[in-house]
């Protein structure tokens, strides 16, 4: 057995039972957050966002492809995720980890189900050509809460992506650099993530916090009209009806924290 962290455990846990957190927050209050956007001058869109000690870059890079054949007039979106080594000791090179694609997934999915982009307007021509967005997720620093962190810097990049206005001419494809036009952005989703430790559900975990936690639950909630666009659980222990309840009231509750910050 591992000494330390099983005090460190009982030391946590007896704190959230007694209503309190390590680092003095309450228990839905997040830490400071800071974007930097157009982080990456050589990317149509990009950001860097610190939540807490947590820190993500992230560049949107598009090209034009074909859509899916059963979606011939709606543009493409696609989100990839790398965990440097060097933001933490278990992050290591190679391909995707389970942390990484789920990572990307659940920011993916609360972008794609708000339907934050209007990926219809990203068509070129129908069943030829498309917008393909490329959104490349890079963890450079780990103190816990990948989720809230990679979705707020994924939102800033999207909102000050710049693209080529594109026409088909004489069956050619014709762009112009010169004409830029903003990516249509037609809302925002505040992604809010909670652990359950012990007694008590706590918003935006810190590090020793995750790696004590029971269970864990993020839930999507976009700006216009507060709905539920995503939620993923995860960790062993089950969550009451309860605490799912509370969670994602606090989550709308607070959601207008995180849209601040993106004005």
């Amino acid at each position: 057995m591992n000494v330390v962290p099983e005090i460190s455990k009982r030391s946590i846990v007896k704190l959230i039972n007694n209503g309190k957190r390590a680092d003095g927050r309450d228990f839905d209050q997040r830490r400071e957050i800071v974007v930097e956007p157009n982080i990456i001058t050589k990317a149509e869109g990009s950001a860097k966002v610190t939540l807490g000690d947590t820190q993500v870059i992230v560049g949107v890079k598009p090209s034009i492809g074909e859509p899916f054949a059963d979606t011939p007039d709606v543009g493409v979106l696609m989100t990839n995720c790398e965990m440097l080594p060097m933001a933490a000791p278990e992050f290591e090179p190679g391909p995707p980890s389970p942390e990484s694609i789920e990572l990307a997934r659940v920011v993916d999915r609360g972008i794609r189900e708000s339907e934050l982009v209007d990926l219809e307007k990203l068509c070129i021509e129908e069943g030829k050509k498309v917008w393909m967005l490329f959104i490349d997720l890079h963890v450079i620093d780990y103190d816990g809460n990948l989720f809230d962190c990679a979705n707020i810097a994924v939102m800033a990049a999207l909102l000050n992506t710049k693209l080529p206005t594109a026409s088909i001419v004489d069956d050619e494809l014709v762009l112009d650099e010169e004409n830029l036009m903003d990516l249509p952005v037609r809302d925002k989703v505040a992604l809010s993530t909670f652990v359950k430790i012990g007694n008590g559900m706590v918003l935006d975990p810190s590090l020793e916090e995750e790696e004590v936690l029971d269970a864990r639950l993020s839930v999507g909630v976009t700006q216009n009209n507060s709905y539920i666009s995503s939620m993923q659980k995860g960790g062993e222990v089950p969550l009451t009806r309860d605490e799912i309840l509370d969670a994602v009231h606090t989550a709308i509750a607070t959601k207008d924290e995180i849209f601040e910050y993106l004005e």
